[in-house]
């Protein structure tokens, strides 16, 4: 009587994981090429890449000038006194810290600015997973690239038609 009692549980039980799994609808997407799809991140990496460039023209140019200042200060070195070039290396190493200060400078920068300009771009691409999740009837949508079968349904299509992407 006791086994009978605990296999009728466990076939309520295994029946009703049945059926909750029969309702449970999973598709895929890859966000991250869906992102680069979007119009949006084009503009952002045509931004970044002309931030980018001048920043390098300046920074090459700094370099220039410390190139230039080298080379006139090893060329001066044997005419000037032990105490004139030491002043001349500290400022030479002066200014090759305040160059790559600037670069560290240039890069956060860069930085800072594409994660501020990448969040609103995150937010639209999630409302749109969501809005074709929720009409579509998908309880849950998975990372494509995480996967290692996906044999689901792919969003893709779906959310680059819904954000107007060809």
């Amino acid at each position: 009587m006791k086994n009978f009692r605990t296999l009728l549980l466990i076939a309520v039980l295994t029946l009703g994981f049945n059926t909750v799994q029969a309702q449970t609808k999973v598709g895929h997407i890859s966000t991250d090429l869906l992102i680069s799809l979007m119009p949006e991140t084009k503009a952002l990496n045509t931004e970044l890449e002309k931030l980018s460039k001048t920043y390098e023209s300046e920074l090459k140019a700094e370099q220039a000038k410390l190139e230039a200042k080298l080379k006139k200060y090893t060329a001066e070195q044997a005419s000037q006194t032990d105490e004139v070039n030491q002043q001349r290396g500290a400022e030479v190493e002066q200014d090759r810290q305040n160059l790559y200060q600037a670069s560290q400078v240039a890069q956060q920068d860069i930085t800072k600015k594409r994660n501020e300009k990448l969040k609103p771009i995150l937010e639209k691409a999630k409302k749109a997973i969501d809005e074709i999740a929720s009409a579509e009837g998908y309880t849950y949508v998975l990372e494509a690239s995480t996967l290692i079968v996906a044999n689901g349904t792919d969003l893709l299509p779906s959310v680059k038609t819904k954000l107007g992407i060809q």
